[in-house]
């Protein structure tokens, strides 16, 4: 996700109390936005995540939402202290490769999530991987939301701002950030299903084309990334049948409904992707198939070609053994009568072979 270009904010409606903060401290380059959002509407001004979480608990109003972009050890060390966050979600927040999971501390929810994301082509030999995966780890607390992503993925760089023109979905608190994040990564892995499907539906007319001679490494290439994609989707339905069921305390009622919506999305597109990964399959079989015919036909000719080559070879052969009593060895025209009767006899062969389509 691109970085966000820092700015002081003009224009936008604030709560009864906002103090914009002093800008003094450095921001790290991991941060790509921090703001303090009140009843919905993002407090004018900068702020590190030390005056931000400080303003919002000095007054009890809005919450804190920061996203960044792989955090280091130091920093996550940092924010985790300020913030209450326990030490182990700032480990797992610095390292990333964490699975698909939702986690419940004393006063927080983790969500992880992969991101997926379609490289374009516009033929498959010209790609090693068709979906990159990258990683987002969402932390929830009772006034604040950091959203932490791994990898090139660029989908959330206009959630917030999204949301920041909706502040009466804001104003329902930090949970939102994460409904809004989940629902975004399954929509996008709507959107990848959709992009590989015309991938394997191309690839499928191109094998079923007569005559058509179709690299079978392009279909293994098609079934490892369908299932590095269902083992990325699948994970999810648990942590999502979860915010949409369980009575968590961070995750109000209104919220869990709109958990159960991007749940049903999953589902949906989870399936999807299963059934691609049974297509592709198939496509295997299908190539394997065709590759033993087209080996079988090649072993046909070529054993009517050698059937045809052995007649010379053995009248040849018998006459080459130079006895000096041989049969028909003083026929005048003997030489010319034994051409003439490999000509035919390989004709007639050819001819044999070919009604029964081995040449």
């Amino acid at each position: 996700m691109p970085a966000m270009p820092r700015r002081l904010r003009v224009g936008v409606p604030t709560s009864s109390r906002s103090t914009p903060a002093t800008p003094a401290t450095a921001v790290p380059d991991s941060v790509v936005d921090c703001g303090i959002y009140v009843d919905g509407v993002r407090v004018p001004g900068e702020f590190t995540h030390d005056e931000a979480i400080r303003e919002v608990r000095s007054t009890g109003r809005g919450f804190v939402w920061i996203g960044l972009h792989e955090p280091d050890v130091r920093f996550m060390e940092t924010l985790a202290e300020s913030f209450g966050i326990h030490e182990l979600i700032a480990e797992d927040a610095s390292v990333g490769d964490q699975r698909p999971k939702l986690e419940a501390y004393d006063t927080t929810l983790v969500l992880n999530i992969y991101s997926v994301q379609y490289q374009p082509h516009d033929s498959l030999s010209e790609v090693n991987e068709i979906v990159t995966i990258g990683e987002v780890m969402i932390v929830l607390g009772r006034d604040f939301v950091v959203t932490i992503r791994h990898g090139d993925f660029a989908e959330l760089a206009g959630i917030r701002a999204e949301l920041e023109f909706a502040p009466q979905r804001l104003a329902v608190g930090p949970a939102v950030v994460m409904h809004a994040v989940a629902d975004r990564m399954v929509d996008n892995y709507t959107s990848v299903a959709d992009a590989v499907e015309l991938d394997v539906d191309a690839l499928e007319a191109a094998l079923f084309t007569p005559r058509a001679d179709v690299d079978i490494e392009l279909i293994y290439l098609l079934k490892r990334e369908l299932v590095e994609l269902k083992h990325d989707i699948a994970p999810l339905a648990r942590p999502l049948h979860r915010l949409s069921a369980d009575h968590l305390d961070l995750v109000p009622t209104e919220i869990r409904h709109y958990f159960r919506d991007v749940q049903d999305h999953h589902t949906q597109v989870a399936a999807e992707v299963a059934a691609l990964d049974e297509q592709v399959t198939s496509l295997v079989h299908a190539a394997v198939a065709m590759i033993g015919v087209r080996q079988n036909t090649d072993m046909r000719r070529i054993s009517a070609w050698v059937a045809i080559a052995a007649v010379p070879t053995m009248i040849a052969g018998i006459y080459g053994m130079n006895f000096e009593h041989m049969p028909e060895l003083s026929m005048e025209y003997g030489y010319l009568y034994v051409l003439v009767f490999m000509v035919a006899t390989c004709a007639v062969l050819f001819w044999v072979f070919r009604r029964n389509k081995w040449l």
